[in-house]
């Protein structure tokens, strides 16, 4: 029988974290770690269009019993429920993705969800669930400096009455996402996700996105191209999956999840929608 009771233990047992915790930068950071290590952003549900719910019994099912991964609703939504257990205090942002827009567009809709963690020190950013450029650790919820982690280099700007993430990737800086500091409430998400998990005009739908942050490397499937990268987005390897089997590996080995559906199926579904273009 599931439950919506949030099982801190057998969270931090999925995340492979075994040390103390108490509501300090310190335990922060390393299950933000932790996490992006475990949890692989991935976006097979709506793909294969599969619901996506955001129920904690659901998220916990999905997360921690089924071996999957998810996208930025359930993967910070699982985050906020850890850290909250512990003692941090959390609230709840919303965000216009950029990563694909051209600078003088418009914004889109808030269809991303981030978090704002307080700390005797100052206020934190976390986010475990932007997938095409994962962060891998909490930043200072501070504008106008750079800020280096252990994969990348982020700064945040503030102008016109938001805030701006950018990565530094190889070929310069790139805007990740804008927001301000309204806290969000559990039905803006469900609209969110209802939006991102079923509309034509977001990628999910169409695309299959997965990526994920261990041992120094970030890796990337979009479709059927697979690419590793290093620091700062740094090129390391790229190749094409040729088949249904070279999928169900990079699943398994790479990524840690067990699909919702065979290899064959999910394949076919790309080769299909390839088709389409």
């Amino acid at each position: 029988m599931m439950t919506d009771v949030f099982r801190l233990d057998r969270y931090l047992a999925r995340i492979g974290f075994d040390g103390s915790v108490a509501p300090d930068l310190a335990t922060l950071t390393a299950i933000h770690v932790a996490h992006i290590n475990a949890l692989p952003f991935e976006g097979l549900n709506p793909f294969l269009h599969l619901p996506v719910k955001l129920d904690m019994a659901s998220l916990q099912q999905k997360l921690i019993d089924g071996r999957r991964g998810g996208y930025c609703y359930e993967l910070n939504a699982m985050l906020r429920a850890a850290l909250e257990t512990i003692g941090f205090k959390v609230t709840g942002l919303g965000a216009r993705v950029r990563w694909n827009a051209p600078p003088d567009s418009p914004l889109g809709p808030r269809t991303h969800m981030l978090l704002k963690v307080d700390l005797p020190d100052g206020p934190y950013l976390a986010d475990t669930g932007f997938g095409a450029c994962v962060l891998d650790a909490p930043l200072r919820l501070l504008a106008g400096t750079e800020q280096q982690t252990a994969m990348g280099t982020y700064r945040l700007i503030e102008a016109d009455g938001l805030l701006s993430l950018s990565a530094k990737r190889a070929d310069g800086w790139r805007t990740m996402y804008v927001f301000d500091l309204a806290p969000q409430l559990p039905s803006d998400y469900e609209l969110g996700n209802w939006y991102t998990s079923t509309s034509p005009f977001v990628p999910f739908t169409s695309t299959l996105v997965m990526e994920r942050v261990s041992n120094g490397r970030r890796h990337k499937l979009v479709n059927r191209h697979l690419t590793t990268e290093g620091r700062d987005g740094e090129p390391v390897s790229e190749r094409v999956l040729g088949s249904a089997a070279e999928l169900q590996q990079v699943l398994d080995e790479t990524f840690g999840v067990t699909p919702p559906a065979s290899a064959d199926e999910i394949f076919a579904v790309i080769i299909a929608n390839a088709g389409r273009r």
